[in-house]
């Protein structure tokens, strides 16, 4: 980096630290792009005057609130939440609500950061938003998630709607947890608007919505790799998580010829040799969506898998990885343990998944790498699917949307490749997707003036 490009990121670094102090993870999001837009920024004096970067960063608007729920035993609790609204220069807020124990404002202003740049690159008219609560579903039984999400729902209605804030599903918010909000929504609003995504196939759900986020990581992939002449076919794929994302990119990852070896949850991950088939894929859909139950159980109806706990796949040697479980869980460590293994891509299903000093390693041994933003935009993608389908009161057929959905990934790797080409030919696909994602934003909030 020549010395007057760092001197900026320091500089812009340190004002934003000091004015966001003790969070870390929304610091990472914000010095990753930064360190990428700092050249482009530089070359364009009006983006400086302006402040462009500087109105980004600052969230438009954050909702703080209270949420109060009575538990089976008749107990008052009371969880916090959430709703970040990040930009809306191209469109209305669009990002999740997740529901986990760690969620805290650092999280989520660092997911509806991401979340304007993932939208934009989609090329679809979405701003960056996120939200959630520091209430945790696992263990709860459906009345109290259902009492809990009509009491969080109840203050956010007056925050969100179709052409406003537009909220989907995230980190323990599925469909059983969506309903429950939407149909709040409903009650308090007396419409019945697009106004969640990922909704229910019988209540204005889009087609192929669950498995967007898995498949277009898998797409994502299957672009980077032709880029060298190869596929996802005959592959070995390391997977994290069992959640929605992981379950669909093992799908289309089979689909597509791969053998995924691995899935994982917080509390340790199962090595397959044999490979996670449809059979196999079938019964960790049961056991996570309708039992669940945790990842080591599958150890213990397929023996020739193994259970380790307390640890992450990510020594498992393998062709390609799809972390898609959580923010910085790939450390430099295991970075370098899977370029060792001999790991060639690395595409992100999760928001974040891995650490600066993970994406160094990556870079450096000019493996095939893509930041989550890129990789696994096809989630919001169809959620803005989604929006369109409502708004025309249509539905399109599975697939339609699958061939969109395929298009999007596509025209994402190009913008990708456009802005992050170097020299030397090597795709840096973090500076790609940065300003790619942001040229879009700037533009449209230097034609709306200082607002």
């Amino acid at each position: 980096m020549e010395k007057h490009v760092e001197k900026y990121v320091e500089e812009f670094m340190d004002r934003m630290v000091a004015k966001n102090p003790g969070e870390k993870e929304f610091h990472q999001a914000v010095r990753e792009v930064v360190e990428s837009l700092a050249p482009y920024i530089l070359d364009n004096p009006v983006l400086m005057k302006m402040k462009i970067l500087e109105r980004i960063v600052e969230p438009e608007r954050i909702v703080m609130f209270r949420v109060p729920w009575i538990n089976d035993k008749g107990e008052v609790e009371i969880n916090k939440g959430y709703r970040i609204q990040c930009n809306s220069a191209i469109g209305p807020y669009k990002g999740g609500i997740r529901f986990h124990s760690s969620v805290n404002l650092s999280i989520l202003k660092f997911l509806a950061f991401e979340q304007t740049f993932k939208n934009s690159l989609t090329t679809l008219p979405m701003g960056g938003g996120k939200g959630g609560s520091d209430f945790s579903p696992r263990g709860k039984s459906d009345n109290e998630v259902m009492r809990f999400c009509q009491s969080f729902m109840t203050e956010l209605a007056r925050h969100i709607g179709q052409d406003t804030d537009v909220p989907a599903g995230d980190i323990g918010v599925g469909a059983r947890a969506l309903g429950y909000m939407f149909g709040q929504y409903k009650r308090l609003r007396n419409e019945f608007t697009g106004t969640l995504t990922g909704k229910g196939a019988e209540w204005g759900g889009s087609p192929l919505r669950p498995e967007a986020t898995g498949y277009g990581t898998c797409y994502f992939a299957q672009e980077m790799l032709a880029t060298r002449s190869t596929s996802l076919d005959g592959k070995i794929v390391a997977v994290s998580g069992s959640g929605n994302v992981a379950q669909f990119a093992v799908q289309k990852a089979t689909q597509l010829g791969a053998r995924v070896v691995t899935l994982s949850d917080s509390n340790g991950y199962i090595y397959d040799p044999d490979g996670i088939d449809a059979e196999k894929l079938a019964y960790v859909f049961e056991l996570k969506n309708i039992f669940r139950g945790r990842i080591r159980e599958y150890a213990d109806k397929y023996p020739n898998a193994k259970y380790v706990a307390d640890q992450r796949p990510w020594s498992v040697k393998c062709d390609i990885a799809l972390p898609c479980a959580t923010q910085n869980e790939v450390s430099g460590k295991e970075a370098a343990t899977l370029v060792g293994n001999g790991c060639i891509c690395v595409a992100e299903g999760a928001n974040m998944p891995s650490t600066p000093e993970a994406i160094a390693v990556f870079q450096k041994a000019r493996i095939l790498y893509a930041p989550g933003k890129a990789a696994n935009a096809g989630g919001v993608a169809t959620s803005g699917l989604e929006m369109t389908q409502n708004s025309m009161r249509l539905k399109w057929a599975p697939e339609e949307v699958d061939a969109r959905l395929h298009s999007i990934m596509r025209d994402i790797h190009a913008a990708c490749t456009k802005y992050g080409t170097e020299e030397d030919g090597y795709i840096n696909y973090v500076k790609g997707a940065n300003i790619a994602g942001f040229i879009k934003v700037a533009n449209a909030m230097l034609a709306h003036g200082v607002v």
